[in-house]
C-alpha cells in the first residue's frame, strides 16, 4: 500500500466497494502516533485511508478523508453517486478507542474523492442506551443493493462484567435515501460462541465483507476475537425476511414482553385455524 507524505504507522480493517465510477475503493484505517501527546507511548489517532484500484495489483493512494468530527473508523463507501457526489458512512469519535460524545454511523457527501472532504455528517444508525450497541457501533461492509432497499451488516459494542461484547447486526435504508433507516430488527444477527469467543481480543466477532452472487447468495466473511475467519450463509430472501419481520427493540423490558407475548398470539391463532 502507498504511503501519503503522513507515514501510517499501522493500516486495516479494509472495506472494498466497487464504485459506479469504474474503480474498486478500498477504505480503511490509518493509525498514526497522537503528536500532540508525545509522551504517551499509547496515544494514536485513527483517520480513514483511501486507495483504489481495478485490477487488484496496483493502487493508487488518495489523500485521506478530511471531515470536522474528529477521528474516523469504519468508514465504507458507498457504491453509487448521490446527487452526483461520494457518498461515505462514517463512524465519528472524539478518541482513538472511545468515541466519547461521537459515535453512531454517520452519513456525509464529497463532491471529489482525490480530495474527499466531508463538510456535513448526519448519524443513520446512532449508539443507543442498553442495547447491543450501547458504547459504540459501525458500519460492516458496504450495503447491498436489493429492490427493497440498501440491506446493511454492521457491528454494535456492549460493555459487560466480562468486558466489550461486539456482536454483528443488520438494518435496511431507503433505496433513493441510503441515509433513511427502513427497518431495524432489535437484538444481535451474529454474537460470538464457544471457540469464537476466545483469542487475542476475546468476544469479539467483527466483518468487513459480504458477497451476493448471481444466484441471490450471500457469503458473510466475518472474524471472531482477532483470531480466526468464519463465513456464513444466507440468501437475500432470507435476509429481506429478517429485517422486515423481526421487531425492533422496544428499549424496555415491558416492550419486549409484549412483543413476546403478540408472538404467542399470532402463534395459537395461527394453531388454532389449522386445527
Amino acid at each position: 500500500m502507498p504511503e501519503t507524505e503522513h507515514p501510517d504507522t499501522n493500516v486495516y480493517d479494509m472495506r472494498l466497494t466497487e464504485h459506479e465510477d469504474g474503480y474498486i475503493y478500498g477504505l480503511f484505517c490509518t493509525e498514526r502516533k497522537d503528536l500532540t501527546r508525545p509522551d504517551d507511548t499509547s496515544a494514536a489517532e485513527a483517520q480513514c485511508g483511501i486507495a483504489r484500484t481495478r485490477d487488484f495489483v496496483e493502487w493508487e493512494r488518495l489523500p485521506d478523508l478530511i471531515t470536522y468530527s474528529g477521528q474516523q473508523r469504519n468508514v465504507v463507501l458507498h457504491p453509487d453517486f448521490i446527487d452526483g457526489q461520494y457518498a461515505f458512512y462514517t463512524r465519528p469519535q472524539d478518541g482513538f478507542i472511545s468515541v466519547g460524545t461521537g459515535g453512531g454511523i454517520g452519513w456525509g457527501l464529497a463532491e471529489d474523492v482525490t480530495r474527499a472532504e466531508i463538510k456535513t455528517e448526519v448519524i443513520v444508525d446512532s449508539k443507543q442506551y442498553h442495547t447491543i450497541k450501547e458504547v459504540k457501533n459501525g458500519q460492516g461492509p458496504a450495503p447491498l443493493k436489493t429492490p427493497e432497499g440498501w440491506l446493511h451488516l454492521a457491528h454494535g459494542v456492549r460493555n459487560t462484567a466480562a468486558g466489550l461484547r461486539y456482536v454483528l447486526y443488520v438494518f435496511m435504508t431507503d433505496l433513493h435515501e441510503p441515509w433513511v433507516v427502513t427497518y431495524s430488527p432489535g437484538g444481535h444477527f451474529i454474537a460470538p460462541q464457544g471457540d469464537e469467543r476466545v483469542g487475542d481480543v476475546s468476544n469479539v466477532v467483527f466483518s468487513n465483507g459480504w458477497i451476493l452472487n448471481e444466484h441471490g447468495e450471500v457469503f458473510i466473511y466475518y472474524a471472531s476475537s482477532d483470531t480466526r475467519m468464519h463465513v456464513a450463509t444466507t440468501s437475500v430472501e432470507q435476509l429481506l425476511d429478517y429485517v422486515k419481520n423481526t421487531p425492533a427493540d422496544g428499549l424496555r423490558s415491558a416492550a419486549s414482553v409484549q412483543v413476546r407475548n403478540d408472538l404467542i398470539r399470532r402463534n395459537l391463532e395461527i394453531r388454532h385455524q389449522w386445527q
